[in-house]
């Protein structure tokens, strides 16, 4: 617990820091009068939590596993912080970046997907491919996903409770130190993001947080038998859902699935249910805490996962197309 506490201090202290220089000298800001389609705040907002928590993960050099998961975790950060300061790096070089900073990870610590449980293994090759694109996927779908104050960053504290739990449980304390130690960090972000919005993850801090989880996954499932994919996939569902069914509406409409629109679930429920920024996060987190929890207390049992995981995505797609036919908005 004393990693988790200096990490947190050192994550809000630097996010402090952060939103009064960002103010000062505008630099990081997200402006409120942009026509991007996902904006929903009224005054112009640093975009660069991911600093903040970063720095807050300092203390991973304190462990083994930490340094070797810190410095591709910096390279998944550089992929997305350039974008925030002045919106340099093209789709292409954030690609790379971020494709790179998953074989490094999976190089340095021999975490990748080769099993797929109920009997189902890759050949190795395919498994660095398979587990690269899912590495990449769930940084994106994390950023995806960041849309209210406290929605990314709380399903990520969700996710990470829960192997923290596994970890435990397997007695794996380095890895549960390691865990800890990002939850500090996004709570310090978390304060001043949540419910204010004085600042924002960014695209480095939602990739950042979206490699993590994601590595943590991978590792856990790889190492333990006892620890199912499915169950992985089941903690990841939200976003990984996010990203999948976002691709099939927007083809489904002739639309780029690479451009952004107002479409995505949380912006349903935020302009239907909620109508309020923060109360949208608590909505979606709450809805996503039985299915985590479920999941968690059977994280051995990949026939049970594939059940949660087929709900979730009867009730999603339900929910959401409830609250696309309520949705004002659409002419």
């Amino acid at each position: 617990m004393l990693y988790l506490i200096i990490s947190f201090i050192i994550s809000l202290l630097v996010s402090m820091v952060i939103i009064y220089y960002s103010h000062k000298h505008q630099i990081f800001m997200d402006n409120h009068d942009s026509d991007k389609p996902q904006l929903f705040h009224d005054n112009a907002t640093p975009r660069s939590g991911g600093i903040g928590i970063i720095i807050g993960l300092l203390p991973f050099i304190f462990s083994i596993f930490g340094i070797k998961l810190l410095i591709p975790t910096i390279l998944a950060f550089i992929s997305g912080i350039f974008e925030d300061f002045h919106n340099s790096l093209s789709a292409t070089t954030r690609l790379i970046l971020q494709s790179a900073a998953s074989i490094m990870a999976i190089w340095l610590l021999n975490a990748y997907v080769s099993y797929l449980g109920l009997g189902i293994y890759l050949p190795l090759w395919f498994a660095y491919i398979f587990t690269t694109f899912a590495i990449v996927g769930m940084m994106n779908a994390i950023n995806i996903i960041d849309g209210f104050n406290g929605l990314a960053s709380g399903v990520t504290l969700l996710i990470l409770l829960s192997f923290g739990y596994i970890s435990y449980s397997e007695n794996n304390q380095e890895l549960l130190k390691i865990i800890l130690i990002t939850i500090g960090a996004i709570l310090g972000f978390i304060i001043l993001n949540f419910p204010k919005g004085k600042i924002f993850l960014g695209d480095g801090g939602a990739y950042l947080l979206g490699f993590v989880v994601a590595i943590i996954g991978i590792f856990l499932s790889n190492k333990y038998d006892t620890v199912s994919p499915w169950y992985v996939l089941a903690v990841l569902i939200y976003p990984v859902w996010e990203v999948l069914f976002s691709i099939i509406r927007k083809l489904s409409l002739k639309k780029s699935p690479l451009k952004p629109d107002s479409y995505h679930f949380h912006m349903l429920v935020f302009r239907v249910l909620a109508k309020n920024n923060p109360l949208t996060a608590i909505i979606i987190v709450s809805l996503n805490m039985p299915f985590i929890y479920f999941a968690t207390i059977h994280a051995h049992n990949s026939l049970y996962n594939i059940k949660i995981i087929t709900l979730f995505i009867l009730l999603y797609v339900s929910l959401y197309f409830y609250l696309l036919r309520k949705d004002k908005t659409i002419s």
